[in-house]
């Protein structure tokens, strides 16, 4: 069975989501601000005749429309990095601030770790990590390629992470780009679909659900934690959120975005989940052209010192 079929019940328009699903995917870099400007980006891909178009609902996100720009010095010296436009979602809706302790707890290859930074203005300190440690690599590249001077990269399971490390107890901010069954990918990796099983996506949920409940211990009370995935399985999305709530000291927030989303589902199958995961995002390939993706914010329980401050 293709997996999409599971998920047409949840769709808007059922031939619109499964065409979007069988397209190429359109290639996407983000322009790296910790190293230059978007109209010193957008010149140098002129000079070098790389066709573009930014995106309506971030500049820094560029569509290329002609030619590639991982053969370009603009990106070798790292003014540019490829990343799909959605997968840029989950570090704006987090919304780090300079000088704040962030946690990426999947971070490799380390898109999201290095825009976490670039939003940071490279300051503070953001932790990158990631229990596979092949994939180390890539991201001390990227983070280096990057200019990226706050980033200290660990391989720890991230479900019994430990801060005896550092110099501070809790993070401000945590971001948790859960390791999924990935159907959401679709468009760029078919064998997604291909290789998609239920057995896969009940071993992910275990995991996931561990992810989640560590990111939010390590975050002070009043801090942040964004919760995302690329995949349509509410298993993975509404189900996991919806355990943070029954198990942790949390709420799901509200956050704008400027891409076309719908919102998350209390009912699927035979469960009910929270009426507020309502407030998460669903993303499908079809509402913005892009692959299909998955997030939620969640505010850790208590009340920071600055927020008792202003009450």
């Amino acid at each position: 069975m293709n997996p999409l079929q599971r998920y047409l019940p949840l769709v808007d328009d059922e031939e619109a989501f499964l065409e979007a699903c069988d397209r190429p995917l359109p290639y996407s870099v983000r322009v790296n601000t910790i190293k230059t400007t978007v109209d010193r980006a957008t010149e140098a891909l002129d000079d070098e005749g790389v066709g573009y178009e930014q995106t309506d609902w971030n500049p820094e996100i560029l569509r290329l429309t002609e030619g590639k720009a991982g053969t370009t010095w603009p990106y070798f010296h790292g003014w540019l990095h490829g990343q799909e436009e959605v997968s840029a979602l989950p570090a704006i809706a987090l919304d780090p601030q300079p000088g704040e302790t962030v946690w990426d707890t999947c971070a490799a290859p380390g898109s999201k770790s290095t825009q976490l930074s670039a939003l940071m203005d490279d300051e503070g300190f953001v932790v990158a990590n990631d229990n596979s440690l092949g994939r180390l690599s890539a991201l001390r590249h990227n983070a280096e390629r990057l200019g990226v001077t706050n980033v200290a990269v660990t391989n720890k399971d991230a479900r019994n992470f430990s801060l005896k490390p550092f110099d501070f107890d809790q993070f401000d901010r945590t971001l948790v780009d859960a390791p999924c069954s990935c159907e959401g990918t679709c468009r760029k990796n078919p064998d997604a679909l291909e290789k998609w099983t239920m057995d896969h996506v009940h071993s992910v949920v275990g995991i996931q659900k561990g992810i989640i409940r560590r990111a939010i211990q390590a975050t002070r009370p009043g801090g942040t934690v964004v919760y995302s995935t690329c995949t349509f399985a509410p298993e993975e999305n509404e189900a996991i959120v919806n355990h943070a709530l029954e198990t942790e000291d949390c709420e799901v927030v509200e956050f704008d975005t400027p891409l076309e989303t719908s919102p998350g589902i209390t009912e699927w199958e035979d469960e009910e989940y929270h009426p507020s995961v309502e407030k998460t995002h669903r993303v499908y390939p079809h509402q913005n052209d892009t692959g299909g993706f998955f997030c939620a914010k969640l505010r850790v329980g208590g009340v920071a010192e600055s927020e008792e401050g202003e009450a």
